[in-house]
């Protein structure tokens, strides 16, 4: 995995990646404050790079998103994005497992002037999701955890999305290991996991999708029926 700063963007290409952030502004102080208290903090540095954060935010306000349903908050920064791009009538849920990355998400979704927008739910994320689902359907699932469960989490989504909806997926690139038999430095059982996501989300019939060749992968489908 790439360091916080050419993560999900321009890894090979440092240069590339510094014209890019020159050029687009994707990260302003307070994107940069989650971020390096994140770190800080000891939180593993796997959220999404600050053009990724961009495209979210980029995305919402192109799709006219309202309600969004994030699984995997980890410092809250890809949740602020999304907020941003929804607007003042936007709506997240967003679920994390671990009740200490929870509480610092709730933090910094105070210092980014969001916090009256956002539920931050804790505990595993299937076990919870079942308190939302009635506000459904859903205009996104932003899903962004562990790798293991993303066949399950896009089975979610399916049957609680709006047609017409989106679900987002980071990662899904395998750090760019799914591809192989052998994935090295990987846990095998984990890009199994990810390549029936893809396999599923791309030929399944519930959605139209594509790969975005981010860094890491970010998949977007559209459901269709």
């Amino acid at each position: 995995m790439g360091s916080p700063d050419v993560k999900a963007f321009g890894a090979a290409d440092p240069e590339l990646a510094a014209w890019a952030a020159a050029t687009y502004r994707p990260e302003d102080e307070v994107l940069r404050g989650i971020r390096e208290r994140s770190i800080a903090a000891g939180l593993p540095a796997i959220q999404v790079g600050a053009m990724d954060g961009l495209h979210l935010e980029v995305l919402a306000r192109a799709c006219g998103w309202r309600s969004a349903v994030e699984i995997g908050t980890l410092g809250g920064y890809s949740g602020v994005c999304l907020l941003r791009g929804m607007g003042e009538r936007g709506r997240l849920d967003t679920f994390e497992l671990d009740p200490g990355r929870a509480a610092l998400a709730r933090r910094h979704f105070e210092e980014a002037g969001v916090a009256d927008r956002v539920r931050v739910h804790v505990g595993p994320a299937l076990e919870r999701l079942a308190a939302v689902e009635a506000e459904g359907p859903f205009d996104v699932v932003f899903i962004d955890a562990d790798k293991k469960g993303y066949p399950a989490y896009l089975d979610w989504a399916a049957e609680h999305l709006r047609v017409g909806g989106a679900v987002l997926a980071d990662n899904t690139f395998g750090f760019g290991q799914v591809h192989r038999a052998r994935p090295q430095g990987e846990d095998p059982e984990a890009m199994e996991a990810l390549r029936t996501f893809s396999a599923r989300l791309a030929q399944g019939g519930r959605f139209r999708a594509t790969l975005l060749p981010t860094g890491e992968g970010l998949s977007l489908g559209v459901k269709v029926r």
